[in-house]
């Protein structure tokens, strides 16, 4: 695996990895972002209905927590798991625990790790973690790591046994990697503990740079332990330690405008994970994440008057009683049809009772869609955005139908890995700082 930058402006990290994955036919544009996936799929999604979405990238992002119980299946299976969840052609990467259901803590020991699945709490031993890793033959794999969110206020010991702990783990991963035949053409990822705390993160960042990793993942960042200025400082302090050469993974970090500080300061792929979050609440992602102005939409939305206006003004004195209804619907079609031109051009502010998304995304369970027969997103062209409308995936909601899982799974999807072309265009065009703004302007 190479990494080949085309540009580094401000830590901000545009360019391409290549030979990856274990024939090395694969590559991968950066920055990105993982498909995520749990028990191997795509939440909601058939292979079928993941078919319709444009900009699936290569990874496939797996979880132990929603795998791990079922490694006995997989062990006599012999295939690797990619061929087992019929995707024998995408890029794997394994990971310990699931961003969208984070373990509890207090669980982790100097010999073992936990997980939740299904059926409850996993110990995996470091022989069980990678005769793991054996059974599903992944192309990436970051090593057992003591990586449960630590509380706020956690001790300076805690932290330390933490970084500890893990390079421990990375040295016996490392030791079993490198005599391993199934796993020798795989990438094992070096993982950066030390919650926090600079002075621990950059041991941790120091020392995991010493071993043979093929990239580094920044953990243990993800919830609400820290502010957000210290976690910042925290990525910014170690990525400048990092080797520009290799990879940087994070995990627990989806938000848009998270996203854009973290790339900003070196951060090359994200967990896809938010799309997932913002369909379990019955949300649709609706941020506007197209910085380039286009004159001619924008003379056009300028013209355009909203329908709540429209149907409150008087029609021209010239329709007569029997064509009034007509000219009516005319009058309203024509007005709908000029205002459809502004591609991506609605709120995204949103109140959140459960206070998980508070912005980005509009709530389709919310009464105003009851009659909204417009797309969820204007000039938006998913499946979901050409087929349905806001009014239908409120019935959907509202009835408790599988089908709104899809349809807005879909959509999320769609939009999500959008934004990451978005951001990559953007980085391309020297125009990064235009995307910020204007993501930073839809954040509550």
């Amino acid at each position: 695996m190479k990494l080949i930058l085309s540009s580094v402006v401000n830590g901000c990290r545009h360019g391409k990895l290549i030979e990856v994955g274990r024939k090395g036919s694969k590559s991968l544009d950066i920055p990105g972002c993982l498909l995520y996936t749990r028990t191997g799929t795509a939440p909601h999604l058939t292979h079928d209905t993941l078919s319709l979405i444009e900009g699936v990238p290569e990874p496939v992002h797996l979880t132990l927590s929603t795998l791990a119980e079922h490694h006995e299946v997989l062990e006599e299976y012999k295939e690797g798991i990619g061929k087992f969840i019929g995707m024998p052609d995408s890029l794997i990467y394994c990971a310990q625990n699931d961003p969208a259901s984070p373990c509890p803590s207090g669980y982790n020991t100097n010999k073992t790790v936990s997980v939740w699945g299904g059926g409850g709490r996993i110990e995996l031993t470091l022989t069980k973690f990678m005769a793991i890793q054996q059974s599903f033959k992944p192309d990436w794999y970051h090593c057992m790591a003591d990586g449960e969110p630590l509380p706020p206020g956690s001790s300076r010991k805690r932290i330390n046994k933490s970084v500890d702990r893990t390079l421990g783990f990375l040295d016996e991963c490392l030791k079993v990697h490198q005599n391993s035949e199934v796993l020798k053409d795989a990438e094992i990822i070096g993982v950066i503990e030390g919650g926090g705390i600079l002075e621990e993160r950059l041991r941790s960042a120091r020392e995991t740079m010493k071993r043979p990793v093929g990239g580094f993942l920044l953990d243990g960042l993800q919830g609400e332990s820290m502010t957000d200025d210290l976690k910042l400082d925290l990525i910014s302090s170690v990525t400048g330690e990092l080797p520009v050469d290799k990879p940087r993974l994070i995990h627990g970090i989806g938000k848009p405008d998270e996203v854009l500080e973290c790339v900003s300061r070196g951060v090359d792929l994200f967990e896809g994970f938010f799309p997932y979050q913002v369909t379990e609440q019955g949300k649709a992602l609706s941020f506007n994440f197209k910085y380039k102005v286009d004159p001619e939409a924008e003379e056009e939305k300028s013209l355009a008057v909203p329908l709540h206006q429209i149907q409150g003004q008087q029609l021209s004195s010239t329709c007569t009683s029997e064509t009034h209804e007509q000219c009516e619907k005319n009058h309203i079609f024509a007005m709908l049809h000029r205002n459809g031109s502004g591609d991506n051009d609605i709120s995204s502010k949103t109140s959140d009772s459960d206070g998980k998304v508070k912005a980005f995304s509009i709530d389709l369970k919310d009464e105003q869609f009851r009659d909204d027969f417009s797309p969820l997103v204007e000039g938006c062209p998913c499946y979901c955005c050409k087929n349905h409308t806001r009014a239908y995936l409120y019935h959907l909601l509202l009835t408790n139908e599988l089908l709104a899982g899809v349809l807005l799974m879909i959509h999320n999807l769609h939009h999500y890995f959008a934004f990451f072309q978005s951001i990559r265009d953007a980085l391309k065009d020297g125009h990064l700082k235009d995307l910020k703004e204007l993501i930073a302007k839809q954040k509550v």
